[in-house]
This record gives structure tokens, sequence and C-alpha cells, in this order.
């Protein structure tokens, strides 16, 4: 984090800081996002000597700015700078108690953020995403490849109808995301390449028998 607020703070770097929930090994890690979010400051991120040199460093720029370089402009023209300069984007997946446990422990995390909530692609993108994917795997023909890529589009479709029915007959909810989406296609490529392996080492046994 230092590293963050000193590219940011006394060199004016813009940064984006990518942050996802899997990353959350502890969850008093969020207490520091949260002063984060809602200050722009981590309390005690800091001793008072490396305190002193960020001022001493700065105090020349806030002179510039036509500002008095007291102690506390100093203090308050870095932090500033860091607001304006780092950016947090944090990926929390909303699946279970969790992510509203944090919401409500860590109230920065929806009032000091703008949140982007991804919905269920459509199946445009769906079929985009499968193409985008398949386009290195080796087809007899790009209509084989066309025709893998709508099918795809249509399992995944196919399950989260299927989920909006066990929902609503055993009150349970079954999460198809768009990450299964993508573990799917890899899946479907981990498998084709395992049966054309096994298939390549069956022609090879049965060309090696006959010679």
């Amino acid at each position: 984090m230092t590293q963050l607020y000193s590219g940011t703070g006394l060199k004016g770097n813009s940064i984006v800081f990518l942050f996802t929930d899997q990353q959350i090994v502890d969850e008093h890690m969020l207490v520091y996002f949260n002063d984060l979010l809602s200050s722009g400051y981590i309390p005690d991120l800091y001793t008072p000597d490396d305190k002193d040199n960020i001022i001493n460093a700065i105090r020349p720029e806030v002179k510039a700015a036509g500002l008095m370089d007291s102690r506390d402009n100093c203090w308050d023209y870095f932090i500033d700078k860091v607001r304006a300069n780092l950016h947090v984007v944090m990926c929390m997946s909303p699946v279970g108690d969790a992510f509203r446990t944090r919401c409500r422990k860590f109230p920065a995390l929806t009032n000091c953020s703008v949140i982007d909530w991804f919905h269920s692609w459509p199946r445009e993108a769906l079929i985009s995403v499968a193409q985008r994917f398949l386009a290195d795997v080796p087809m007899e023909t790009d209509e084989l490849r066309e025709n893998v890529a709508h099918h795809m589009a249509f399992v995944h479709e196919s399950v989260e109808g299927m989920t909006e029915g066990y929902l609503a007959q055993e009150r349970r909810n079954v999460y198809t995301t768009p990450k299964s989406y993508l573990e799917l296609i890899q899946l479907y490529k981990r498998l084709l390449q395992q049966n054309s392996d096994h298939v390549d080492a069956l022609k090879t046994r049965l060309s090696t028998g006959l010679v």
C-alpha cells in the first residue's frame, strides 16, 4: 500500500488497484479498504519518520501551488493527490452470505464506491465469447466451430432455465455465472484435447501393428 501511495501521491501516477474476493485471506484486510475508501487514508500506514519524509518531499509542490507549506497542508495535499490518482476496483461475487455480511460490516464498500452489477450475458455475447475461445481449436470446418459455439450458449441458457425451476420447487439457489460459462468452454477444450490425443495414440498403435 505504501508503494501505491507513493506512486499516486508523490509521483502523480494514475494507478488502478484491482482486488478480488478470492484474495481475502483474512476479513481484517477489509478494515484497511474500508478506511481507504471512506477517508483516503489508512491509519498507522506510515511511521512518524516516513510521514515527515513525505511532507518534506511534497513541500515544494505545495509551495508551487500557492499554498502555505505547513505540515497539515502538505499532508492534506498528499492525501488529495492519492484520492485523485488511486482508483480501487474490487471484484466480489454476490453468491452466498459473505457479500452481504461484508457490506454490513464495512459500509464504505457500498457507500463510497460505484457498483457495476454484471447481469447474465445475452445469447449474442455467449456465442461471441465461445467463438473467441474456440478460435484456436482445430476443427474440420468453420461451420462445425460455429455450431459448437451456438450449442454452448444453448447449454448455458438451458441450465439457467433449470435453476429457476429448481428455485421454485426446492427453494434453493443454484447460481450460473459468466465464470461458470468460461469454465464450461475450458472443460470442453480439455476433453476435446484429451480425446484427440487418445485417438491419435490408438491410430499410432494400429499403424505400428499393421507394419
